[in-house]
């Protein structure tokens, strides 16, 4: 299982990216979670098949329509994880 914390960079926060996000990594049979920054980013904490968290790093540099990303930090992860959810803005 490989494990990964993701923040995104741009315009996507008020574009469904979260959604889309929680929504593809479901798909992708990924647990974990994502939530909105104070700072404009979008934080996520993935983990599973290392060929599925790097899908859903490849779809977070691109987000849905209406995303712009600009960056995507990617870094170590931990933690215990039974399915994946959305979480309040930190």
């Amino acid at each position: 299982m490989l494990q990964r914390r993701l923040t995104i960079h741009g315009l996507v926060q008020g574009v469904g990216f979260r959604v889309s996000l929680a929504r593809e990594a479901r798909r992708l049979g990924l647990a974990g979670w994502v939530r909105n920054r104070r700072d404009g980013s979008v934080e996520a904490v993935v983990a599973g098949d290392p060929a599925a968290v790097e899908a859903l790093t490849r779809w977070a540099a691109c987000g849905p329509t209406a995303a712009r990303v600009t960056r995507v930090d990617v870094g170590p992860a931990s933690g215990e994880f039974v399915g994946f959810e959305t979480r309040p803005t930190d």
